[in-house]
């Protein structure tokens, strides 16, 4: 009988049969090619139609490669190893279907999950204005919102089938348990950050739509800024800031007086802001020569006849003329469509009058209505200021009626931190002191809120203050502005602010005839001084800075960075920080302070 030696070799589950004879080939006899051959996992054997089996011994293929060892089957994965790769594929979606051997499925979406983490971090540090830009505008932040929460879903799903390829086939109670309860945590933690992302993109595209409108390139009244390097034709940018209500039968936004009149001046190199504050009261507001508004009123704001505001006939002041009553009154003068194609005939003329007066082209308003300034100072979670005397929440000074007493005092202290009504009266209250009291607190209100407010603070409280300021804010600020403002924004902080509050019959300024030209003067000292005070961010080794050029983020000079400006001398502005420090003392209405 032939000896053979048969060697098999295994292919996709075939076999495959070689038959060698042995050296003592000359006691071989054929095996017929009827021969019929057999495999089992313990033998191997091969029989003919006429003969018997014989049997067949495996051997190894030298020149084919050995099987590497692999995994363990599920049956012999331990629960801890279960779980711990079921929470590494959750925190890396596809891990775990690689672990389960399921490699054309995990490496798609571990693809998918390096390609979305990596493009996301290079495109906010390489294109950080992109994504702003994208991330400001309404119709983007709707699809954010879907697209965090469809991500999210993917995600848990993938959680979920990852675990199930991980764990035995036939699992105990117990470990169906454990394994359901780490699922349901890791669910818990990718669903609750993203439909928060999402409700917050919801939210911000809400706001965004109420509070800033569209660009309108018909509109001379609002300038539109270049999408790219939106800074760099414009070296300062000037808002008008305005505090009204719609109390005591005013109407709202539209018919309110402003109590509170502010010109934000902002260097868009440096972030460096200077601050200027009118009186309300103020008469013979200006309007620019070129405007048409100045055919109606070309000795400024007061009653067509007479000199100035005061009424001869009543001998009182008509206060329908004075500076927070042009919103309201001067659009009944004028024709609805004098300033152009505009909803804000008002505001329009404000930000001209005040241009004028001041030597500013005012390019933007903000209007805050002050009945919702407290919900928005508790949006932010307060902020802290001194106070060196005594300042009355409530009351009515005595005027044209009787006097009012306060309903409580707000004590000296420093530090104080404050919230919704009693910052509202710190901002507002004036019995037994004036106008210009609370014109300077406000100002001590502005840097509070720009130095305090943390980014931190905008993200974890960011929906409430949203939810305020559309009920509080009104602006002509366009939503596709709005990428720049945000990067203006960070250079502001840390840098020196520094005011001007024009008080009657101080430095030259009287309420009832404004000397305008020593008023732009002063302005313009006022600027020098703050540019003094803020110097422009170094430029790079081997570069030059450019006027105007936007630098990039982080270079603003932080405070401790360089030499604290000296104090000038005969200076006219004021340096914030050091007006709203704590420093003790009864009102005097004449040092304004």
């Amino acid at each position: 009988m032939t000896e053979f030696i048969t060697r098999f070799a295994s292919y996709d589950g075939a076999f495959q049969v070689s038959q060698f004879p042995t050296e003592n080939s000359h006691d071989a006899t054929h095996i017929p090619d009827s021969a019929s051959w057999s495999a089992s996992a313990d033998d191997l054997t091969a029989s003919t139609a006429d003969g018997p089996a014989t049997t067949v011994l495996p051997t190894v293929d030298a020149a084919r490669p050995r099987r590497v060892l692999e995994d363990p089957p599920t049956a012999a994965r331990g629960l801890g190893d279960t779980l711990g790769w079921t929470v590494l594929g959750g925190i890396v979606p596809g891990v775990g279907l690689l672990r389960a051997r399921h490699r054309i499925a995990g490496g798609i979406i571990l693809g998918v999950f390096v390609v979305l983490v990596g493009g996301l971090a290079a495109a906010y540090l390489g294109a950080r204005g992109t994504v702003i830009a994208i991330a400001t505008q309404p119709a983007n932040l709707r699809i954010i919102a879907g697209a965090l929460v469809g991500l999210a879903v993917a995600w848990v799903v993938v959680i979920g089938v990852s675990h199930l390829a991980l764990r035995p086939a036939r699992p105990t109670i117990g470990r169906r348990a454990a394994g359901a309860a780490v699922v349901g945590l890791l669910s818990f933690a990718v669903l609750a950050p993203a439909t928060w992302g999402a409700d917050i993109s919801y939210t911000t595209a809400t706001a965004v739509n109420n509070i800033f409108e569209p660009a309108q390139p018909d509109n001379p009244n609002v300038p539109q800024l270049p999408v790219v390097d939106p800074w760099a034709k414009t070296p300062r940018v000037n808002i008008l800031v305005l505090g009204g209500d719609s109390g005591n039968g005013r109407a709202a936004a539209l018919g309110a007086r402003t109590d509170s009149n502010m010109v934000v001046s902002i260097d868009t190199v440096t972030g460096a802001t200077t601050l200027f504050s009118l009186p309300r009261q103020t008469a013979r507001m200006p309007f620019p020569k070129s405007s048409k508004l100045h055919n109606y009123f070309p000795n400024g704001f007061y009653p067509a006849g007479e000199t100035d505001s005061y009424t001869k006939q009543t001998g009182a002041y008509n206060t329908n003329y004075f500076l927070n009553a042009m919103l309201r009154d001067l659009p009944a003068y004028v024709p609805k469509d004098i300033l152009g194609k505009t909803k804000y005939l008002g505001f329009d003329a404000l930000k001209l009058s005040v241009g004028e007066a001041l030597g500013l082209k005012i390019d933007y308003f903000v209007f805050i209505n002050m009945n919702g300034f407290k919900d928005i100072i508790n949006a932010v979670g307060g902020i802290t200021v001194n106070v060196n005397y005594r300042i009355p929440m409530g009351g009515k000074n005595y005027g044209t009626s009787y006097a009012v007493q306060p309903t409580g005092w707000i004590d000296p202290g420093p530090n104080q931190h404050m919230t919704g009504s009693r910052a509202l009266w710190y901002a507002r209250g004036r019995f037994s002191l004036n106008d210009y009291s609370r014109m300077e607190r406000q100002r001590c209100v502005a840097n509070a809120l720009v130095q305090q407010v943390s980014p931190t603070t905008l993200l974890t409280r960011y929906q409430g203050m949203a939810s305020a300021a559309q009920e509080t804010i009104t602006t002509d600020i366009p939503q596709e502005s709005l990428p720049a403002f945000v990067d203006l924004a960070t250079r502001m902080k840390g840098t020196t602010m520094r005011s001007v509050v024009f008080q009657n019959a101080k430095d030259g300024f009287f309420t009832a005839a404004p000397n305008w030209s020593l008023v732009r003067s002063q302005v313009k000292k006022a600027l020098t001084e703050t540019a003094k005070s803020n110097p422009e961010p170094a430029a790079t080794p081997g570069s030059e800075a450019t006027p105007g050029s936007t630098p990039t983020p982080g270079s603003t000079p932080t405070p401790g960075s360089t030499a604290k400006p000296k104090p000038q001398k005969n200076a006219q502005s004021t340096n914030v920080t050091d007006a709203c420090a704590y420093n003790p003392h009864p009102y005097d209405p004449k040092a304004g302070g």
